[in-house]
């Protein structure tokens, strides 16, 4: 013990010393003790500041963007405001203004997320407290942060920042929610943060939220589905009733309902009555109409106006399509093509017009978008294919307006073209056999084929590609590659601009521009387009008046397709042209009214071809003729008033139309009475 004690004062003796000279000099540079401390404490406040400043407030998000709209789903819908589609970039919402949002539905959220709302100032201090106690001493547990949100903080969670559980985001979210609070009252607060946060999966907001699970507008839902709704933002994807443990959502949704009536907004027995009533939860799938219509549509929105995301503009586009119309169109269509299986026909698409407004009522790109034993997404109608005999009524139109008529004879006969540098080129109609000399009339609405390259080496091709493109065929830009084949449909086109060109013959020589889009509307409901009308007269309606007589008139297509045909509609006058490649790769019927124009092609999408189709029987006449017949029935008959300049005449013991005083001096042509 003595031995202890005298090495302890060994070892001491030394440090006394050293603090005594330690207390001499501090003594001697007569420190002031209390400006040291403050000094030590201002030191760490600047520091403190400085971190926060440099952690939290440096590169702040501006408050202005709460006033920025959020990425907005784009909803194409038919003419009836039907949907068709919803394009939307991660975040499908729809954006609805409060006064839309069910009350029930405003109550169950504050109930459930923050109770005192109404009455702090973007933060809640109990919950601040609670989330301060669980985070620095509970957190262990499992490692991860929580918070007592309010509603507002969650809102600016939401449009400013990300979901890092961090003290540095916390802090952030604090600080921009009493400036939220002091630029948005309670109202404007409520609406955000019900068009803003998640509900699970894609579906962003209250309105696509409602119409994802119950399929119905979030302005009617019952107050059940208004507590299931409210449940979700907590955990979107643990309540999910799309998930593994879908029971998880019902209870949650009994929660809700319990912190409804703790809140005083509901009582005991509306409590258990909303308890036991059943919430159907529909089935999750995304659905499309009018596939290749929607998809042409977000293409033409791009070209025509620029719309660029469309995902995130939060557009209504309110189309020319009908709906109905086009389950019509597609059930023709797929049941026609399969009807035609053994013709070596795999594939077939049709285009409905409205052509006095240039309204698109319904497009099939295909048999069956979802078809797998072919491209059922390859759309057939904005495709390039050959047309065949279908072009022919613009080489006729070619020919009325240089002087031509209806009854000018023309020689249905062989004949061979020798062209410098090419193979010669011989002719032959669809028959094999020859008329011999017709009217111009006869071999328009029989489809010869030897007169019309009679009438192109007459007309020239330059002339013709020259009116093809007035009326709307944009395919033929490189001449250099046409010659008179040209006459039987040597150049490929697309199913959608002979609708367009054909529509003037239609409309009496004006060419109405195809326009499948009647309003668009932003996400406000504001009109940011309306559709007008754009016509041009591009042709004399003498001239197209002529083509529709011949095309129509049953009698002077008899020579080949017989009376009664498929090209025939009841007593309905319908002007109507049909057309088979050479190469049987493309079959085509094109027929319109007044007011309507209806196009159909059937082939294969490789253009491998068909073993055999006969025009105005089989193939794609048979499509057309189901359509017209269906768009014509109960309507009375339509018919084309006779422009100024044309009149009937009698030559040759027949009525005729004519124009120009043209019928004078004109030889008589017998009339054919079959192919020989």
């Amino acid at each position: 013990m003595v031995r202890l004690r005298k090495l302890l004062i060994a070892i001491g003796k030394p440090i006394q010393v050293t603090l005594k000279r330690a207390v001499t000099e501090i003594r001697s540079l007569r420190i002031n003790w209390g400006y040291m401390v403050l000094t030590v404490m201002a030191m760490g406040a600047t520091g403190g500041c400085w971190l926060f400043y440099r952690e939290v407030l440096w590169q702040l998000p501006s408050i202005n963007l709460i006033y920025n709209p959020p990425k907005m789903s784009t909803k194409i819908t038919d003419s009836k405001g039907r949907i068709l589609f919803k394009f939307y970039d991660g975040e499908n919402r729809s954006w609805v203004p409060l006064e839309k949002i069910p009350q029930s539905l405003v109550e169950a959220t504050v109930a459930i997320e923050d109770k005192n709302f109404f009455k702090h100032s973007g933060l809640s201090v109990k919950g601040v407290a609670m989330a301060v106690y669980y985070n620095f001493f509970k957190k262990g547990e499992d490692n991860k942060y929580r918070g007592g949100s309010t509603i507002t903080q969650q809102l600016v969670k939401n449009v400013f920042l990300d979901s890092d559980q961090t003290w540095k985001r916390k802090a952030r979210e604090a600080i921009l929610s009493v400036m939220i609070e002091s630029r948005l009252n309670k109202k404007e607060i409520l609406e955000r943060y019900f068009n803003q946060v998640s509900y699970g999966g894609e579906a962003y907001g209250v309105q696509e939220a409602a119409m994802r699970l119950f399929g119905k507008n979030v302005w009617e839902i019952t107050t059940a589905e208004a507590a299931f709704l409210a449940g979700l933002p907590a955990a979107p994807s643990s309540y999910s009733p799309y998930g593994k443990t879908p029971y998880y959502a019902f209870l949650r949704q009994k929660h809700v309902i319990e912190e409804m009536k703790n809140a005083g907004y509901i009582s005991e027995e509306r409590a258990v009555a909303l308890k036991q009533e059943q919430v159907v939860i529909q089935e999750g799938k995304t659905e499309i109409t009018a596939p290749h219509f929607v998809f042409y549509i977000r293409d033409w929105l791009t070209k025509k106006y620029g719309v660029k995301d469309i995902g995130r503009q939060g557009l209504t586009v309110i189309t020319t399509l009908d709906s109905d119309w086009q389950k019509e169109a597609e059930k023709i269509t797929k049941e026609e093509v399969e009807k035609a299986k053994g013709l070596g026909i795999s594939n077939g698409g049709m285009v409905v017009m409205g052509v006095k407004e240039g309204e698109i009522l319904a497009m099939v790109g295909s048999k069956d978008y979802e078809a797998k034993d072919i491209d059922g997404k390859y759309n057939v109608v904005t495709a390039e294919r050959q047309p065949g005999s279908s072009i022919k009524p613009i080489n006729y139109l070619l020919a009325l307006e240089r002087g031509k008529t209806l009854l000018t004879p023309i020689a249905d006969s062989p004949v061979t073209y020798y062209i410098k540098g090419q193979e010669p080129y011989t002719p032959r109609n669809y028959t094999g056999k020859f008329l011999g000399t017709v009217t111009i009339k006869t071999a328009l609405a029989a489809s010869l084929n030897v007169p019309s390259v009679k009438l192109l080496a007459e007309n020239g091709v330059g002339k013709m590609i020259d009116l093809a493109e007035k009326m709307g065929i944009e395919t033929w830009a490189d001449r250099s590659r046409y010659g008179l084949s040209l006459a039987l449909g040597g150049g490929e086109v697309k199913m959608i601009d002979m609708a367009q060109a054909y529509s003037v013959f239609a409309n009496l020589g004006q060419k109405i521009e195809i326009n499948p889009i009647k309003k668009i509307e932003n996400y406000l409901g504001e009109v940011v387009y309306r559709k007008e009308v754009e016509g041009e007269m591009v042709v004399a309606p003498k001239y197209t008046f002529l083509v529709n007589e011949a095309l129509s008139d049953d009698q002077a297509r008899a020579p080949v397709f017989g009376l009664n045909s498929k090209l025939k509609i009841g007593n309905k006058k319908v002007a109507v042209k049909t057309g088979t490649t050479n190469n049987l790769k493309d079959n085509w019927c094109i027929g319109w009214t007044p007011s309507f124009l209806v196009a159909v092609w059937v082939g294969n999408n490789d253009g491998t071809p068909m073993n055999w189709v006969a025009s105005g029987i089989s193939g794609a006449t048979p499509i057309w003729n189901r359509m017209m017949t269906k768009l014509l029935e109960g309507r009375e008959e339509e018919r084309w008033q006779e422009p100024e300049g044309v009149y009937r005449a009698k030559v040759c013991g027949r009525e005729e139309y004519f124009t120009d005083g043209r019928e004078k001096g004109m030889g008589c042509v017998p009339k054919p009475t079959g192919a020989n």
